[in-house]
């Protein structure tokens, strides 16, 4: 009897495994010779650049200090490290053997040329709604780059997480295939910014959180996540004490900062600096239409002239408190640059009780920009903050951040403050 079940229960486990393996598998599509960059037309070529800048295939596709989309990219994850991989017309360590199909195939359903399954974390879960022109433009631009023989850098994921077969599983889970669908209801500039946030720009991928499997939270779209660095909520729930209104949006996403907004910093800069910089106006500012309406900017933004009022009522706090130790070093590090002395705050003295690394339930955006400052790359325009690694302790750094906290906002203690800055400071240095 107990040799009878053994011998179904290993037969039901063969059932299993083969039938797993036969959902998993992909067919190989066959290599291609290598096609000539003149094949391609010149203006597929054009909107190839522009639509590769704003799905930040450069960003992920380039390692630092590393030749243009040849790879080598770490992604950080709660499995492991992935690194990107060479996208370049390469035909041995790059896609220059991969037919439109091939790569088409890759960046809608996560399957590469070979019928392997990819991690997602080539977010082809928000690529899969990319048209067929897009695609097409893409592959063009991207086969028309200068071929880089680089070979891929191994993974660190562990098993079993490594077995690409599981990615199946993964998908039959939280995988929606399918291209963008046109929302009769909204406006043709509103469809437009759907399509380049929800699809090619994927926003979600960190303003989303995830479930402990690494997908999106569907339920929870662009309410915020992050670690290292907080995605701020795109929705209603934004802490910024200023409404993100179309104008705001367009001219942060356009030029990397706003008088009201701030800067940007760590992994949104070169969201902005190298990845929209490539789209015209137009898109930019349907991107903006797209989330001032998902985050009803316009019913919301009656109180921003008062907001503004109120934190202009506090820049100068800090000047006449003497016997407050923590003033002084306020005053004394950063008054210089911030403080203003008028009514109204100027883009070139950024007003800290506007900006949301004050209002976030963490201050881990606030330590990271102390810590790093921002470089000329980063910000906006003529706007740079030097780097305070170096020259404030970890006591400093939470002393500044309990005071700002304190007096430029009217929201709890943050709690924990040094130990934030102790676990920042470690990932920075290693």
């Amino acid at each position: 009897m107990i040799r009878r079940v053994a011998i179904g229960l290993a037969a039901l486990v063969f059932v299993i495994v083969v039938g797993g393996l036969a959902l998993a598998w992909r067919p190989a599509i066959a290599p291609i010779a290598p096609p000539s960059a003149a094949s391609f037309p010149a203006d597929l070529v054009a909107r190839g650049q522009s639509l590769a800048g704003a799905g930040y295939c450069a960003v992920c596709h380039t390692r630092d200090g590393g030749p243009p989309f040849a790879g080598g990219y770490g992604l950080g994850t709660p499995f492991g490290t992935v690194y990107s991989t060479n996208i370049t017309p390469d035909p041995e360590t790059g896609i220059g053997r991969w037919s439109e199909q091939a790569f088409a195939r890759a960046m809608r359903n996560g399957v590469a040329r070979d019928g392997s399954h990819l991690f997602p974390a080539m977010p082809y879960d928000s690529f899969t709604k990319i048209s067929d022109d897009d695609v097409r433009a893409l592959y063009a631009y991207l086969m028309t780059r200068p071929a880089v023989r680089a070979s891929p850098q191994a993974d660190t994921i562990p098993f079993p997480f490594n077995f690409r077969p599981l990615q199946a599983g993964w998908k039959l889970l939280f995988f929606h295939p399918g291209r963008y669908q046109h929302d009769a209801s909204k406006s043709a500039e509103w469809n437009r910014g759907a399509y380049l946030a929800e699809g090619l720009s994927h926003c979600g991928g960190c303003h989303t959180p995830r479930n402990a499997l690494g997908a999106e939270e569907e339920a929870k779209a662009y309410t915020g996540a992050g670690d290292n660095w907080i995605a701020p909520a795109l929705d209603a729930t934004n802490p910024s004490p200023v409404t993100w209104t179309t104008t705001e949006l367009f001219g942060y996403l356009r030029s990397g900062g706003t008088t009201l907004h701030g800067a940007t910093a760590g992994s949104m800069a070169p969201v902005v600096h190298q990845g929209l910089s490539a789209l015209p106006d137009t898109d930019v500012q349907a991107i903006a239409v797209y989330f001032a309406d998902f985050d009803h900017a316009a019913s919301r933004s009656a109180g921003d002239a008062a907001a503004v009022r109120r934190a202009m009522a506090t820049s100068r706090l800090g000047l006449d408190e003497p016997h407050d130790a923590d003033a002084r070093l306020y005053v004394t590090t950063c008054g210089s640059c911030h403080i203003n002395a008028g009514s109204e705050p100027l883009a070139t003295r950024p007003e800290l009780a506007l900006n949301s690394a004050l209002t976030l339930s963490e201050p881990t955006n606030f330590i990271q920009v102390v810590l790093k400052g921002i470089s000329a790359k980063e910000g906006a325009p003529g706007l740079i903050m030097p780097g305070y690694a170096s020259a404030l302790s970890d006591g400093d750094i939470a002393r500044l951040a309990k005071y700002l906290r304190r007096t430029r906002t009217n929201l709890p203690a943050w709690t924990d403050v040094e130990t934030r800055i102790a676990a920042i400071r470690k990932v920075a240095t290693q």
